[in-house]
């Protein structure tokens, strides 16, 4: 039994290594070029689309969107930023915010901006935290525009009136860079899967050999679904 237990753990190493070690193809093509991960997380996005803008906007539909700020450079000091929005809903859903030191400058001006392009980085995470921490105070407005672009306004609601702190513009992927981003997420969901199947295999085999009965009784028990129960708001 022993060494059915060593055998499956490193069958489960080893498959960790080959999801870890993904294929050149496979590898996230938001790193290319030099960018690194500097901030990833979900966050409650109010999603909003507009014709014009300068249409009067109507309140949208939350949605948790996945927020990548990414970085070139040393963290303290980076040559280039780059925020990308993806949504697990929509896969063809894909935004991105890329900004240099030269090109903050225009940024800063226009909003009166108090910090450097240094600090950037993380006056973006602390308002998207504050988004996820306090959503009923700290509000992210997504407003998309039939030109492809968009912007993401951080709003505080104040109680007596709604300030805008920060707004970004963002502009919709190209389709080569959409096809790219989602190819490797389906590669990733695929890789995890076959990993996940592997370990029911291994599973399967230490528990036939020590109960049998136990595996027949497994299999013919149907899987729960994880909404079995709860009440789904349509």
């Amino acid at each position: 039994m022993a060494k059915m237990q060593r055998a499956y753990e490193r069958g489960t190493d080893d498959l960790m290594d080959a999801v870890e070690n993904l294929q050149p193809e496979d590898v996230d093509p938001s790193l290319v070029d030099g960018y690194y991960v500097f901030y990833e997380r979900e966050v409650p996005f109010e999603l909003r689309v507009s014709e014009a803008a300068d249409m009067p906007q109507e309140v949208g539909a939350l949605e948790a969107i996945r927020v990548k700020i990414l970085l070139k450079g040393e963290q303290q000091q980076p040559d280039a930023l780059r925020v990308e929005l993806t949504s697990e809903t929509n896969l063809f859903f894909h935004y991105v915010h890329e900004l240099t030191e030269a090109s903050f400058h225009d940024l800063q001006e226009g909003q009166k901006l108090m910090v450097e392009f240094a600090e950037y980085s993380s006056v973006l995470l602390r308002m998207l935290n504050n988004c996820i921490k306090e959503p009923h105070t700290h509000l992210a407005v997504f407003i998309m525009h039939d030109s492809g672009e968009a912007r993401l306004d951080f709003i505080q609601n104040m109680e007596y009136k709604f300030v805008e702190l920060l707004s970004c513009k963002f502009a919709n992927s190209s389709e080569e860079e959409v096809r790219s981003q989602i190819t490797y997420r389906y590669n990733v969901v695929k890789s995890r899967l076959a990993l996940m199947q592997a370990r029911l295999a291994d599973v399967n085999a230490l528990v036939k050999i020590k109960n049998p009965s136990l595996l027949l009784q497994l299999q013919r028990t149907p899987a729960r679904s994880p909404y079995e129960g709860k009440r789904i708001l349509g």
